[in-house]
């Protein structure tokens, strides 16, 4: 899931929207969701946010075609994976009957991680 939210931002990171980008409007739009359903949800996925805009920042830097072409990698590949595991799992992605699932997956992933940092509660 990590994977597909970074590849996804990374593609929208080659849209220009004037001075800004589609990324960083996806990234605005994304973080307003979790405060919007929770303000420690936000703020506990602000960090996150911010390691992929670094990281397509990074990425960026190595030229627009190497980084549409890492991105659209990441992003076929990830999917391949994430869709096998659903497969294996038996059960079809959550995403499939409510869109909205596709911004919770990336902190229903992290939630061992932070809860396990003790930075959200069980």
């Amino acid at each position: 899931m990590p994977v597909i939210a970074f590849s996804t931002l990374g593609l929208a990171w080659a849209v220009a929207l004037g001075p800004l980008n589609l990324g960083l409007a996806l990234l605005v739009f994304a973080l307003g969701f979790y405060l919007r359903l929770s303000p420690r949800l936000g703020l506990v996925m602000l960090p996150f946010a911010a390691l992929l805009a670094a990281g397509q920042l990074a990425l960026s830097g190595l030229g627009l075609g190497l980084a549409l072409g890492v991105n659209a990698a990441l992003f076929v590949l990830a999917w391949i994976a994430q869709l096998i595991g659903h497969k294996i799992e038996g059960k079809k992605p959550s995403f499939a009957d409510d869109l909205s699932f596709l911004l919770i997956g990336p902190p229903w992933v992290l939630a061992p991680v932070l809860r396990a940092a003790g930075v959200v509660g069980a």
